[in-house]
């Protein structure tokens, strides 16, 4: 039974939307942060990273620079940038890439249902990416930036999106630079509020697709917050999350591919005769984008390789029969001696977003072997959540990303 609650956002005004609304804080570095507000000084990122208002080597993580983006983002709204939401409701949130849509709702997900593993994980967090969000979230008391969610696509919560879209109009209606359209309508019908939430509350499970750390500092927020709080009910508004849920019949995931920096002490035909034992090896002409499970794409001295994993090293299993297990458990780990993918400088790892050029470029420049990978479907995901257990790093990229700044919960 999950607690999926309306709630009375914050948001930009309308006509502005376009140009608050931000990729998420951490698909930048530094520099291209400060760049990005120097474009464009309404864009919420100079509240996600307000290291962007200070000096270049001023210290980001200092207290002065997270009061920074509290008073930023509390002036915004005194001053009418942000307009307050007159009642709880929820909201449409649908996406356009390339054709494909995946309409989400925003709502606000409860800490306690992460912590019964009603919303489940399966990606580990690191301590130091959360202190960052923590401190951020702490100091706005606000949560900017939504975590990605996503569940079993039901047929009451699909019946309230087909009538909105087809009937009302939406309050923000852009395209961002990056030629993704988005729209959010506004979801604040009585039948439709009660249905949505009853629609959740009869789901046993809520996945987290992307947005591990931000969801981990929210839920350790409400923590330091009941601790502090002789009040503390379980039900105040820092006891949710900002959270988009979609279903999953509309998203995609999209390769996560590795490029490696050296063959562990072997030369070329050493480590290909290595393959060889565990895969069939097909040379090709042109860069290989894997078509189905257990295949994948090996870029080796400048040759493409189409690789076919052996029938003794797949897996039925929820986490050994991921593909990008199969590549760990039986050459990153054994031949290359790389067992610490997360920590290892010697691998390093490439969204799919970037295209198989980006492999190529990458080993012209500082590496020797790349691997094309066929992309995690969401269900292997729910399995491994549904299993308890944790995928390898860096098994799943989804586009396209949520944008912040167009919701903001107080809390």
């Amino acid at each position: 039974m999950a607690d999926i609650r309306a709630f009375a956002a914050y948001r930009p005004r309308t006509d502005i939307a376009d140009r608050v609304a931000a990729l998420p804080y951490d698909v930048y570095n530094r520099e291209e942060a400060r760049a990005e507000v120097m474009r464009e000084p309404m864009s919420f990122l100079a509240i996600d990273r307000p290291e962007t208002q200070f000096p270049e080597d001023y210290d980001m993580y200092s207290e002065e620079v997270y009061q920074k983006a509290h008073d930023m983002l509390w002036e915004k709204i005194q001053d009418g940038t942000f307009v307050h939401e007159e009642k709880p409701c929820y909201y449409l949130y649908e996406q356009t890439m390339d054709g494909r849509v995946q309409t989400g709702i925003v709502a606000c997900s409860s800490v306690d249902d992460y912590e019964n593993n009603v919303i489940k994980k399966h990606e580990n967090t690191l301590a130091k990416k959360e202190a960052d969000r923590i401190h951020h979230v702490d100091s706005c008391d606000a949560q900017t930036g939504p975590i990605f969610l996503c569940y079993r696509e039901d047929e009451t919560i699909r019946k309230v999106m087909n009538r909105v879209k087809a009937e009302d109009k939406p309050v923000y209606d852009f395209v961002t630079k990056d030629g993704i359209k988005s729209r959010v309508f506004i979801i604040d019908r009585d039948d439709e509020v009660s249905a949505i939430a009853d629609a959740f509350k009869g789901m046993d499970a809520i996945y987290i697709a992307d947005g591990h750390h931000r969801c981990a500092s929210a839920v350790k927020v409400a923590k330091k917050r009941r601790e502090a709080d002789p009040e503390a009910n379980g039900n105040k508004e820092y006891d949710f999350f900002l959270s988009v849920l979609f279903p999953d019949s509309e998203l995609m995931i999209m390769d996560y591919n590795r490029v490696i920096k050296d063959l562990n002490g072997m030369t070329e035909e050493e480590f290909l005769a290595k393959i060889e034992e565990k895969f069939d090896v097909v040379p090709e002409n042109s860069a290989v984008k894997p078509s189905k499970k257990c295949e994948m794409g090996m870029l080796l001295g400048g040759k493409w390789y189409r690789l076919n994993a052996h029938e003794n090293i797949k897996s039925s299993d929820a986490v050994d029969g991921l593909d990008v297990s199969i590549l760990q458990n039986n050459v990153l780990t054994p031949l290359l001696n790389i067992s610490d993918p997360k920590n290892d400088p010697r691998i390093d790892f490439v969204g799919g977003i970037r295209g198989l050029s980006e492999l190529e470029k990458r080993c012209q420049n500082d590496c020797v072997l790349a691997f094309a990978m066929y992309p995690t479907d969401i269900h292997e995901l729910f399995a491994v959540a549904d299993a308890g257990r944790l995928m390898p790093p860096k098994s799943t990229w989804f586009e396209p990303k949520l944008l912040s700044g167009l919701f903001i919960h107080s809390i």
